[in-house]
């Protein structure tokens, strides 16, 4: 066999990933592990997917996407998050991981430095160095409400960086950055002119006792330095549908093209179909997800209350990030597979989501609320 390339050998295998296979070998598991909703596809969207097939309407689209479902996400860029932009700045791509995949490459050469949350989606760390592009960390504090720090962002910054990556809802956090702290990053990225790779992919999960306004930093963006990542897997249970877009600053809709078609020439276009169905038909189950989200949150919280564990309390997205190092032994990633195998439940290692989340554990609360209770149930008390 020939040798494989460096940058392939150097991308980390993902932590969730180890979690979720060994979780499939097994019987009687609540998986807690992996980011998927729970709840049925609307069926208009479903229908408008099956119907493009039925149709024969199998071409490839532009690479772009379809015209309509450009326009269609450009209305809602304007009333939902707050800022105009032309169809032509949408582009299309296959989920929030290609979206996200897409910017990382327009904004990055060989060398270059990104700044990306730790704790953070570990995707944010793999992508750049599958580029030999290098993530640089920036460290997300308990004693700072898990928010970035000006100062810390400022210290890490060298002649090699080249973008910064916020991301709003965090996975694996739930906090949301207040409008303030969004701007004053648009302020810092403009001082070293890099780019801003902004990840919104939970932006419909918001929770209303939550207080903290969610903000697109694009709404800050006068200079054209951000780009917007969305996804509609999490909003509509589109998973595997892979149906994601990047909003881009204007004229650069040519480079998209090139570099989509140089990857996967276009979105499915079926999807694309289901798509506008879902984003511009009724929202009424987009509400029954918010609330069947909230009813889970409230559920397990008490919970992780009566054990007496800390966690972070998520205003947005589906996930609780809890403290396990009472029990961990200082390797969490060893600590979930053994918790895994002696009671069945599955979570995510903290360590998957970088250094930053030794002694945590990732625990979504997507699914079956009778099934989440029970798994965190299983949890060792810190106050036993």
């Amino acid at each position: 066999m020939p040798k494989l390339s460096q940058r392939a050998a150097n991308v980390p295998d993902s932590g969730i990933r180890a979690v979720f296979e060994l979780a499939a070998k097994m019987d009687n598991v609540i998986d807690l592990s992996v980011g998927e909703p729970s709840l049925p596809v609307s069926e208009h969207v479903k229908k408008a997917g099956a119907d493009a097939w039925l149709r024969d309407d199998l071409s490839y689209t532009a690479n772009q996407g379809i015209d309509e479902l450009r326009e269609t996400l450009a209305q809602k860029l304007r009333t939902y998050n707050g800022y105009t932009v032309d169809p032509d700045q949408i582009n299309v791509a296959a989920g929030g991981s290609q979206a996200l995949n897409v910017a990382m490459s327009m904004a990055l050469d060989p060398g270059d430095e990104i700044l990306v949350p730790d704790p953070g989606y570990a995707t944010f760390f793999m992508t750049p160095m599958l580029m030999s592009a290098t993530p640089v960390a920036y460290h997300l504090n308990p004693e700072d409400g898990f928010l970035p720090r000006l100062d810390v962002l400022e210290g890490l910054v060298t002649e090699k960086t080249k973008a910064i990556l916020i991301n709003s809802p965090s996975n694996p956090l739930g906090t949301v950055i207040p409008p303030a702290l969004i701007e004053q990053i648009m302020d810092f990225a403009k001082r070293h002119d890099l780019w801003v790779i902004s990840d919104e992919v939970y932006e419909h999960i918001l929770f209303e006792d939550a207080q903290v306004p969610f903000t697109s930093p694009a709404v800050f963006d006068t200079d054209g330095r951000v780009m917007s990542v969305y996804s509609l897997s999490k909003s509509y249970a589109l998973t595997g549908a892979r149906l994601g877009y990047l909003v881009l600053p204007k004229g650069l809709d040519v480079r998209f093209a090139a570099v989509q078609e140089a990857n996967a020439s276009c979105v499915n276009t079926p999807s694309q179909y289901a798509a506008i169905a879902a984003v511009a038909g009724p929202q009424d189950d987009l509400e029954a997800a918010r609330d069947h989200y909230t009813e889970n949150r409230r559920a397990a919280l008490e919970v992780l209350d009566e054990l007496g564990l800390e966690y972070v309390n998520p205003a947005g997205g589906f996930y609780l990030f809890v403290n396990v190092s009472h029990d961990s032994a200082g390797d969490v990633g060893a600590w979930a597979q053994n918790f895994l195998r002696e009671h069945r439940v599955a979570v995510a290692p903290g360590t998957a989501f970088g250094s930053f989340g030794e002694g945590w554990v990732r625990v979504c609360f997507a699914g079956d609320r009778d099934a989440l209770v029970e798994g965190l149930r299983r949890f060792p008390a810190k106050n036993a």
